[in-house]
């Protein structure tokens, strides 16, 4: 029998029926019926291993997921600051309606999700993670938080990580505009903080260069609908009265989002070095006081802009100004055994720090594809002039001297990275970057002449200029398989750097060129497995390079005092590192680590004497042979109600070998340290921090037994919107006390800043308070680090 037109037409139908697809839409809004844009939607096909789709609901809380087979699924609507919902199985063979009402998690007072007093930590093969999210902490700034990452150590001489202080300090990828570290930990509020990663294997996606861990900073960026913000006040009291204060404030509407912030401040702070030494039948005892007061300025903005659920595109920007005007006092003290002469001498700073910085960028992202385009620009310009003049009372003739060293500093990054997620147990992820750095340092030198008049040393000045650019490629894939995880890459850079003197001699111009190309590839990777399901293990695996920084391949001098100076080395070269890592977790926080790290031609701080002189010159090296033990042993705090925190011990072992430079250095030491936060009655917080070393070996000084105290105290009021905090920091700090050893003489040194600081913090935050995540974009400036200045 022949078929029919109708048996045709039904036939037909029924397979376009079978085909066709369909579609899941509804709208997403709150209790009080307000839509709620930016929500999360998050489609599951029961029994498949499809990637689930997912997509975010618009500016008026509406949402559509098209071309959908029929099937079994589930659905998870979920929002920062709302409960998460589920519709846990239906079948789909038609176009389906769904509406969601969220409920504030603010109204869950019996839930289990009770906010810690401290930030919730978790160690993988490759880095701590310290999430400030899921935490209620009372304190404001940065130093605060530091403080409670178990292994990381803050001392008035910086940040150290397993007996290591090359540590590097990134914001959302970033290198801070603070060129150094108590300023931007006295500073940063830690309100803006959404998490901090210390990465001591970074991976292929991270820059090749430093010999120390990364400490990644991600802020808070748009994590509440509406506008909110922050104002913050603080006073202290440390070398003098020292105060600062800051504002911020972020808005989202619609597909826009902008922010901006200002902060101004004024620290104080003192550090004094006392060098016993011998020179011949001589003995030097010097003394050098250097208070500082800087003058730190500011302001900051972004604003990001959402095409749609896949495309955004922004532009940061930032101006900050550092100003300081300093006195260091010296006295040199010159006796044998029938004379002793005294110097004198004042050191006057005059310090000028200009730094502009745009970085506008695209983003493309799905639930399995992440592309993110950036361009970041710095302009950074460093103006100092110093006078070395003695004092009367003198009974030492010396000739004064005047330095004028104004540094401009230009760096150009172009970078992109593709992230591809294939599932939830495999991710590909590649990019490139582009760096061209431009320098110019120019030294002009003055002296006294007969007149009492400066006059300027052709001689003694010159210029310096460094042309740099460094290209990158790079590839990495993680992934996992029941109880193992892997993540390996391999990152290429090509880096060519031209540094060029310009000088006089004998009347006439000489120019001196260096050229250094260096082609390398650098491998890293880490090996994970559960081993229960509270312990875990992990072996990893980097290969690192450290660039001297701009400031040390110039031949300049820096004189600390007449006797003192610091000097630039053009020979320097690039250091080689293998890091090798071993972690066990429990519950996914730290227990213990073993890591070794053996380093070619590291960078070493020399420190000589020429006897002929009576001269002291600190200078940069390249030292053949370094290698580093460091084992560490953590232990939570936790054995009474109201008390939370970390407690531990490091030891490392650190070994110098050098024929070229006569260095034969190596020490074993042992840090004990603890951090802890208690309930107190009245709801007031209690802090503490403190930490004891058997010694250590500082570059070249042999530094004895070490310590230090820090503790606070913080309150809530107004509802939590007003946080106050009272610290109390460096109550014992014992600072460097030691010996260096010239090759040539011992001398007795000791290394000290100020003591006693008290600050009184408050922080006022005011706004919406719920609202939608975005993901930081992560992209580091090496070149950025690699300015150096002081204060």
């Amino acid at each position: 029998m022949k078929p029919t037109i109708t048996t045709v037409l039904l036939l037909f139908l029924g397979l376009f029926s079978a085909a066709a697809q369909n579609t899941i839409s509804g709208k997403i809004v709150d209790e009080q019926n307000q839509s709620l844009p930016f929500a999360n939607i998050i489609l599951h096909k029961i029994g498949s291993e499809e990637i689930p789709k997912g997509v975010i609901s618009d500016d008026k809380g509406e949402y559509k997921i098209e071309n959908i087979s029929s099937g079994k699924y589930k659905i998870e609507i979920s929002m920062l600051g709302f409960e998460t919902q589920n519709i846990k199985e239906f079948e789909l063979n038609t176009n389906k309606i769904f509406n969601f009402t969220l409920k504030e998690e603010s109204q869950l007072l019996n839930e289990v999700v009770v906010k810690s007093k401290r930030p919730v930590i978790k160690q993988t093969a490759e880095k701590l993670i310290v999430d400030l999210e899921k935490s209620e902490m009372t304190n404001t700034s940065l130093q605060d938080v530091m403080r409670k990452i178990p292994g990381v150590l803050v001392t008035n001489n910086g940040i150290s990580i397993a007996g290591n202080r090359g540590v590097r300090i990134l914001i959302n990828g970033k290198t801070t505009e603070y060129m150094d570290v108590e300023t931007l930990l006295r500073d940063f509020p830690a309100d803006n903080i959404s998490k901090i990663e210390v990465v001591e294997q970074p991976g292929a996606e991270y820059e090749a260069s430093g010999s120390g861990a990364i400490i990644n900073i991600i802020l808070k960026k748009n994590v509440r609908l509406g506008t909110h913000g922050s104002t913050n006040a603080w006073v202290g009291e440390d070398e003098g009265f020292e105060y600062g204060t800051g504002f911020s404030i972020a808005s989202y509407k619609n597909k826009l989002n902008w922010q901006s912030s200002v902060n101004f401040s004024q620290p104080t702070w003192r550090e004094d070095l006392f060098l016993d030494r011998t020179v011949g039948n001589e003995t030097y005892d010097q003394e050098t006081i250097e208070p500082y007061n800087p003058t730190n300025f500011r302001i900051g903005g972004s604003i990001d802009y959402y095409i749609n659920d896949k495309h955004s595109f922004g532009i940061g920007g930032r101006i900050s100004t550092r100003t300081s005007d300093r006195i260091t006092s010296s006295k040199t003290i010159i006796s044998d055994v029938n004379n002793t002469n005294t110097l004198f001498s004042e050191n006057r700073f005059d310090r000028d720090r200009k730094n502009f910085n745009i970085n506008p960028y695209y983003e493309y992202k799905t639930d399995t594809d992440k592309l993110v385009i950036d361009f970041n620009y710095v302009d950074f310009t460093n103006d100092n002039t110093n006078i070395l003049a003695d004092v009367a009372g003198s009974t030492i003739d010396y000739d004064d001297r005047k330095y004028i060293q104004d540094g401009k500093y230009s760096i150009k990054t172009y970078k992109a990275d593709y992230t591809k997620t294939f599932s939830d147990n495999f991710k590909l992820s590649a990019g490139t970057r582009l760096a061209n750095v431009e320098t110019d340092n120019d030294l002009q030198s003055f002296s006294h002449n007969n007149s009492g008049v400066f006059e300027f040393n052709e001689d003694e000045s010159s210029q310096f200029l460094i042309s740099e650019n460094i290209f990158a490629l790079y590839s990495k894939i993680n992934a996992t398989s029941g109880k193992w995880s892997f993540s390996g890459g391999l990152r290429y850079e090509n880096s060519n750097t031209d540094g060029t003197s310009i000088y006089m001699l004998n009347g006439s111009e000489k120019i001196e060129v260096k050229k250094r190309p260096i082609k390398k590839v650098f491998p890293s990777a880490s090996i994970s497995r559960k081993l229960t399901e509270e312990l875990g293990a992990s072996l990893s695996y980097s290969y690192r390079i450290q660039r001297p920084s701009y400031n040390t391949l110039n031949s300049f001098e820096t004189y600390l005092d007449p006797y003192s100076a610091g000097e630039g080395n053009p020979n320097l070269t690039p250091s080689y590192t293998n890091n090798y890592q071993f972690n066990l977790t429990y519950d996914g926080q730290p227990f213990f680590t073993i890591g070794y790290s053996e380093t070619d031609d590291v960078i070493f701080d020399l420190i000589r004497q020429d006897n002929a002189t009576a001269q002291i010159r600190q200078q940069e090296v390249n030292v053949e042979n370094n290698a580093n033990w460091n084992f560490r042993l953590f232990a939570p705090l936790s054995f009474t109600k109201g008390l939370e925190g970390y407690t531990g011990v490091i030891v490392t072992n650190t070994d110098y070998r050098s024929s070229t430079f006569n260095v034969d250095l190596n020490k074993w030491n042992l840090i004990w340290f603890v951090q802890a936060s208690y309930e107190l009655p009245w709801d007031i917080n209690f802090e503490l921090s403190g930490n004891y070393g058997t010694g250590a070996l500082e570059g070249q000084i042999e530094v004895d037994w070490l310590a230090g105290l820090d503790f606070s105290f913080g309150k809530k009021f107004l509802d939590d919107k007003l946080k106050v905090n009272l610290g109390f920091n460096k109550m014992l700090n014992r600072g460097f006390v030691g010996n260096i050893d010239y090759g040539n003489g011992i001398a007795a040194v000791e290394s000290n800043d100020s003591r006693q600081n008290i600050q009184l913090k408050f922080v006022y935050s005011f706004g919406s308070k719920f609202g939608k995540k975005k993901s930081g974009r992560n992209s580091n400036n090496d070149e950025e680090d690699r300015i150096r200045d002081g204060n």
